[in-house]
């Protein structure tokens, strides 16, 4: 049996069915640039997440670029990242002209803590990206707090969480602003590439409407220099769609990876996920650890399972970041991660077989 790491699948039954006859009815309308159904997603999305706006942009990148322009950081401002997360985290502060500062996630939940990022402010620093790694909220309350004490900004980084909470709250609601992808492989995710930035204020709101069409609120008066990045009519309509199952599918992610929680957990030489107290986690990846994880992951591959590595480099050892002049064993828990970490199979419609599969293995590997 051949095992995908992960695979678009008619879950729950009928999903696939919805999405088709929403894509034919918006290519009759021919409403494909900001048409109706993109202010009905973004209206929807922010109340789906208890926010006040939701701004459709092309893309979960420009959606980092634009929260954080829109909270002010400018050429040469330090902004903390966690040095361990997906490239585009640092890629957005680099293309504002701002300084990314790496800094170390927790060995257990490996989100940036408070702690970590508290050892990284300098008088240049002017905000803080909290990164929901994996499915998992950060413990947002202390991040919210030590912003409070430096006047920092707060930007959520959400491509991996639609839906998880912290302490009763969805993800994204936290801080300044929070920036979404709708990558079709997300936990809601569109037919191509999509993002939002979500807010609550009115004025961040206001100027990133603008921005993302040009810097126009009207057509031809331009009153920002801004971009070309405006959610697809197409995939804002799907979005809708889909966003009615996004809780239903996520509780299907939380019973598989208590499925791999339950059968897994004697594995000596295995470290499972762990969720902080009050932090919530969808299992957007269902990341394990282990000192062998290059011989299991050709192990699983032989027996027909694919995995997949989040992160094989992380960013400090990236060519495209030598300037910064970090060096090996700077952030020895990025790259004791990089070096250990393996993810298995976990989405919606992955069936009881296959997954039986996958511990099955993983279980005879270690035996």
């Amino acid at each position: 049996m051949q095992v995908p790491y992960m695979a678009f699948r008619d879950w729950p039954a009928g999903i696939t069915q919805q999405v088709e006859q929403e894509v034919l009815r918006v290519m009759r309308e021919q409403q494909f640039i900001l048409g109706p159904e993109v202010k009905a997603f973004e209206d929807a999305f922010a109340k789906f997440l208890g926010a006040d706006f939701a701004i459709g942009v092309g893309n979960g990148f420009d959606a980092l670029v634009l929260a954080l322009k829109a909270v002010g950081i400018s050429p040469g401002d330090e902004v903390i990242v966690p040095a361990n997360t997906f490239i585009a985290t640092a890629n957005a502060v680099v293309h504002l002209g701002a300084v990314p500062v790496l800094a170390e996630p927790d060995i257990q939940t490996y989100n940036l803590t408070a702690a970590t990022a508290e050892k990284h402010i300098t008088p240049k620093t002017k905000a803080i990206v909290a990164v929901h790694l994996y499915g998992q909220t950060c413990e947002m309350e202390r991040l919210q707090g030590l912003c409070r004490s430096y006047s920092l900004k707060l930007v959520e980084d959400a491509a991996q969480a639609h839906g998880t909470k912290y302490k009763n709250q969805f993800a994204g609601t936290f801080g300044d602003a929070a920036a979404f992808s709708f990558y079709p492989t997300k936990n809601l995710g569109a037919l191509g590439d999509g993002g939002a930035v979500v807010t609550s204020n009115p004025e961040l709101a206001a100027f990133m409407y603008s921005y993302r069409n040009y810097g126009q609120q009207e057509k031809y008066h331009n009153e920002l220099i801004g971009v070309n990045s405006r959610l697809d009519t197409l995939q804002a309509a799907v979005l809708t769609i889909k966003l009615k199952y996004l809780h239903r599918q996520n509780q299907e992610r939380q019973r598989l990876a208590d499925v791999y929680l339950q059968e897994l957990q004697s594995i000596a030489d295995l470290t499972l996920p762990v969720t902080a107290d009050h932090c919530g986690h969808v299992y957007h990846i269902f990341n394990i650890r282990t000192s062998r994880r290059d011989e299991l992951k050709s192990y699983l591959q032989q027996q027909g399972i694919q995995t997949a590595i989040h992160y094989p480099i992380p960013i400090h050892l990236q060519l495209a970041y030598n300037y910064l002049n970090y060096k090996t064993s700077d952030f020895p828990v990025t790259e004791s991660l990089a070096d250990t970490c393996l993810s298995l199979p976990l989405f919606p419609g992955i069936t009881e077989a296959e997954q039986e599969q996958v511990i099955r293995c993983v279980k005879k590997f270690f035996i």
